[in-house]
């Protein structure tokens, strides 16, 4: 979670980067802008604030401070919150990322630069049994970098780089239910329908897909990443 307005959050970013460079592969960010932070500055060119961050952040539970980072949607032991500070990003991205994957997840992705139609297919199957229900798909398109305000421990930066901007979701906030579920070893095919806006740049868009519970426990099974234009 982050926003034009957080003087801390560019740190955040950049602690994300390092993360992402260090796991190759392993972290997928979204940047969520919600809350009192994200509120646009009169000179602002984008409003990042769309109703699915509005949702998750009341989803997830607003944090005490920003920046902040759900890992995984999981409750870790000793934890009170699913919302971490940036202190801690690194302590539980490396407990997860030893956990072993529970669903094979992969996504397909295509783009019509003409109609500027976005086909994105995911298909899913359970590597072990999995009892909990509902089980749900969520789809996010995220816009990375799009340069705009940011308040930054130097003042305001009128061209700075915001990092994995959710921009939209193809799904509901919380997700679509698989109906079902996921038997082991039985696959399941989803497919969604998108058109990107002309004002977003398709070289920097890219499709997030994860399969997660929607239930008390929120945890993701497992996430991909594609690109609109390889």
């Amino acid at each position: 979670f982050t926003g034009v307005r957080c003087v801390n959050c560019p740190a955040g970013t950049a602690e994300i980067l390092r993360l992402q460079e260090q796991y190759q592969g392993q972290v997928i960010a979204v940047a969520l802008h919600a809350g009192s932070f994200a509120l646009p500055y009169p000179d602002s060119q984008v409003d990042f604030r769309i109703p699915e961050t509005a949702s998750l952040l009341n989803y997830l539970k607003s944090p005490l401070g920003y920046p902040s980072a759900v890992i995984n949607r999981r409750l870790f032991t000793g934890e009170q919150d699913l919302q971490l500070p940036r202190s801690l990003w690194p302590v539980f991205i490396e407990e997860e990322a030893r956990q072993p994957a529970q669903v094979s997840l992969k996504l397909f992705v295509q783009y019509d630069e003409n109609t500027r139609q976005v086909r994105v297919e995911a298909s899913m199957t359970a590597l072990e049994e999995i009892d909990r229900t509902p089980l749900k798909i969520s789809i996010m398109l995220v816009e990375d970098p799009v340069p705009d305000v940011q308040l930054t421990p130097n003042g305001k930066q009128a061209d700075y780089p915001h990092r994995h901007n959710l921009r939209d979701m193809l799904t509901a906030f919380n997700g679509n239910e698989i109906n079902g579920g996921l038997p082991s070893g039985i696959t399941v095919n989803r497919n969604y329908f998108y058109t990107l806006p002309t004002n977003w740049k398709a070289e920097s868009c890219a499709i997030i897909a994860f399969v997660h519970l929607d239930d008390e426990a929120k945890d993701v099974l497992q996430v991909e990443k594609r690109k609109l234009i390889e």
